[in-house]
């Protein structure tokens, strides 16, 4: 795979593979026997299982070392076979996998307990877990999974452990919980999280114990209650006997629909437990792919036979906006935050100076960062009608569903809103209100093909609706993601699908806009410049450190804390000089002005 687990877990949902114990259980592997071994003396079949869960879609595939510890290993003579039988069985999953899966070094519990419950020592239970995961660290894991524990104290020292072998190493840590909720010692999820994400790991979760529907409470504290990713996989419900064998009842359609409740709960990685079988990934597959971003195919051509195709309004006649960057003029926007509550004066007024300034246009976010303030489609109309200054609405996915998001579309043009930025949406758990849900039925890519089929007098699905509408449709882009090909593979198809100019993340520096200009150039749409006056050290190191996307340079850190009180002004000068160098690169600005709204923007734009 040419990106990491870490860039694949923070980009999307990801499919983790399900039960290894069952599988071979169900192939005739008897439950006296160590699965673990059969690494040396059954590698085919161990082969043959991680090949069936890779082709039912796993993204994630474990190595059949759950249990290859020396203490588990002891009970049957193979307590100096650790470092043959881990190895082997990374080696195994990493052939199948050839880059097509992440593999994981797989490791449970000891199977004894540890202090203060049993006689085994944190220390002992220590240099376990170290001689356990060595041989998959060094030979080339992808991730470590700690999975099925029951106790918080001994999870903690099999993570310390792994971290003594590798401090970058993805560690996921997942414990067992019981019907109520809890872990067998008592502890929530609250409790666990509490305790785990203070020890340098990348992601929580909760497997085995129960069935789907009793996990789904556990993930739903879980996620609400930690910014890291979150694992769910259950089991397959509660094993029943069946002809003197073990039987799991939960069908993979059964699994497919608490799958899509997972992820809706806040889970980003979905898989399975014991009984489940590569058709239960399979089905969660189908989950992850509905609840994807861009799952939902809009369709860009009329599926009514003999329609006479309905022209798109040309660019330039959509809006004054549309009208200036097709005639090359210079745009200037600059963005005002809708109040947190219902009292709008202090925005119009400071829209009103914008207004008598010159200023083309105002740009209002939608939920910035997952807060909530006062709806923007209201506060754009009450700018167009009010203040009579032309609006540039800020649009999420993350809040409405398609049937919503097509309602409001057709309404923004109805009222005379007619340029519209198209943008995924930060995730509730960043904002004020982590227990909210998010919807996502599609992202700014599928967004931006909806708005475009209903400029050609398409609903969603490409059925003609009465009329059409005259859109002017925007994008978010940042010129200097961490992964700059994915955000360019992206604005690409942001363009393909309809797209007609593009907003940037505040931009300090103009090498990396420069440097992203240069490589967009064959699909290049008009540009407008982000532009953001920093007021103090604090606030820049807030952007640099907690808001997802937004990177400010340390050098410019550290030339507001030389400027101390003066920093606001230092801000403005910074913000001017990055404007004036990319002026002759990009077709338009937009200033965000926290501090000093009109004023500083304004200031910085010379007005």
């Amino acid at each position: 795979m040419t990106e990491t687990f870490k860039q694949a877990l923070e980009k999307r949902l990801l499919v983790c593979d399900g039960a290894f114990g069952a599988m071979l259980y169900s192939k005739g592997v008897t439950i006296n026997r160590c699965y673990e071994e059969l690494n040396l003396t059954q590698p085919d079949l161990v082969r043959e299982l991680h090949r069936d869960y890779i082709k039912a879609g796993a993204d994630i595939i474990e190595a059949n070392t759950f249990g290859a510890n020396r203490f588990k290993l002891r009970h049957f003579g193979l307590e100096d076979k650790v470092k043959q039988i881990n190895s082997t069985g990374l080696a195994l999953a990493l052939e199948e996998a050839r880059g097509s899966a992440f593999v994981a070094g797989s490791i449970g519990p000891l199977g004894l307990s540890v202090e203060p419950y049993g006689k085994i020592t944190i220390s002992e239970a220590s240099d376990a877990f170290r001689e356990h995961g060595a041989e998959l660290v060094e030979n080339g894991a992808d991730l470590i999974i700690f999975e099925t524990f029951h106790d918080l104290n001994e999870l903690k020292a099999a993570i310390k452990a792994i971290r003594s072998l590798s401090s970058d190493i993805p560690i996921v840590a997942q414990m067992a919980f019981e019907t109520d909720g809890k872990t067998v010692h008592g502890a929530t999820p609250f409790q666990v999280v509490n305790a785990l994400e203070r020890l340098n790991i990348d992601a929580v979760g909760a497997n085995c114990s129960v069935g789907p529907a009793d996990m789904l409470d556990v993930v739903k504290a879980m996620a609400s209650s930690t910014r890291l990713p979150v694992f769910a996989q259950p089991n397959a419900g509660m094993p029943r006997v069946v002809d003197d064998r073990l039987i799991y009842l939960t069908t993979p359609e059964y699994l497919l629909t608490y799958g899509k409740r997972f992820i809706r709960a806040g889970a980003r990685v979905v898989g399975g437990c014991c009984g489940t079988t590569p058709a239960h990934t399979a089905a969660l597959k189908g989950a992850v792919m509905a609840l994807s971003p861009s799952r939902v195919e809009v369709s860009e051509t009329p599926q009514t036979k003999g329609r006479e195709e309905i022209k798109e309004t040309p660019r330039k006649d959509k809006t004054p906006m549309s009208k200036k960057l097709c005639e090359g003029k210079w745009v200037q926007s600059v963005e005002l935050l809708p109040p947190k509550g219902p009292d709008a004066t202090r925005v119009l007024g400071h829209a009103k100076k914008l207004k008598e300034a010159g200023i083309d246009c105002l740009n209002i976010p939608d939920g910035p960062r997952a807060m909530a303030r006062m709806s923007p489609m209201s506060l754009a109309l009450l700018f167009k009608n009010e203040i009579g200054v032309e609006p540039i609405l800020h649009y999420t996915c993350r809040d409405r569903n398609l049937l919503g998001m097509q309602s409001d579309i057709l309404g923004a043009h109805a009222v005379g809103i007619k340029n519209i930025l198209a943008i995924t949406g930060d995730p509730p758990k960043l904002g004020n209100y982590p227990n909210a849900t998010a919807v996502y039925d599609v992202d700014a890519i599928g967004l931006v093909k909806m708005i475009r089929n209903l400029n050609r007098g398409l609903d969603i699905v490409g059925n003609a609706i009465n009329g059409q509408t005259a859109i002017h449709i925007g994008v978010g882009v940042n010129p200097g993601a961490s992964n700059i090909e994915e955000e360019i593979r992206r604005f690409e198809l942001k363009v393909e699908s309809g797209a007609e100019f593009c907003m940037t993340q505040p931009i300090f520096e103009t090498e990396k806009l420069f440097s992203f200009l240069d490589k967009i150039e064959r699909f290049r749409i008009p540009v407008l410049v982000g532009i953001l006056p920093l007021a103090s050290l604090r606030s820049a190191e807030f952007l640099h450190n907690e808001v997802p996307g937004m990177q400010v340079p340390k050098k410019i850190r550290e030339s507001l804390k030389r400027a101390g009180d003066d920093a606001l002004e230092t801000g403005v000068m910074i913000a001017r000089e990055a404007l004036e160098e990319a002026r002759g690169r990009v077709q338009g600005v937009y200033v965000m002005a926290p501090v000093g709204g009109a004023d500083t923007a304004l200031r910085l734009l010379g007005g």
